[in-house]
């Protein structure tokens, strides 16, 4: 009897770790999947960023100084990701696009140089969305409210 029962309840926990595990790849992911309300992902992206980006970015998101003109090399400086920047008047998705793919094939900018780099191979998707949700935390309320209403129309 007891064996029956231990046979049922193993039956049963793998039929809903299958079933949990099927339905976890079959959620679309949608715009905005990164949050600045997460703290431990928050934590990890701090991390990542300071270890991957700061060098070029600050470490206060500040950015380059003269962001907004090319430097000497006729590249375009490292922009802030804190509010005086315009990261966030990117969508979620073409963010993490351009952190994983590069600005030139996540933008289609075909002749385009940047010294940004490609980050796939390099970071996790898990890590890239971090550090995006470590960007975002650092915004100020009404800016994420912005991002949000801007992923919302990005979707449609």
């Amino acid at each position: 009897m007891q064996r029956v029962f231990l046979s049922a309840a193993l039956t049963l926990a793998l039929i809903l770790a299958l079933f949990t595990v099927e339905n976890a790849f079959d959620q679309p992911r949608v715009l905005g999947w990164f949050s600045a309300d997460k703290r431990a992902e928050i934590q990890l992206g701090q991390h990542v960023y300071q270890a991957n980006c700061a060098a070029c970015h600050g470490v206060n998101l500040q950015g380059q100084p003269n962001w907004q003109s090319p430097g000497a090399d006729g590249l375009i400086p490292a922009p802030p990701h804190d509010e005086t920047g315009h990261t966030w008047h990117h969508p979620t998705d073409l963010l993490f696009a351009i952190t994983k793919y590069g600005i030139v094939e996540a933008a289609n900018l075909e002749g385009y140089q940047s010294a940004m780099p490609a980050y796939e191979g390099v970071l996790t998707d898990g890590e890239i969305e971090a550090v995006l949700s470590f960007i975002k935390s650092q915004w100020p309320e009404e800016l994420q409210e912005q991002h949000r209403r801007l992923d919302e129309r990005a979707q449609n």
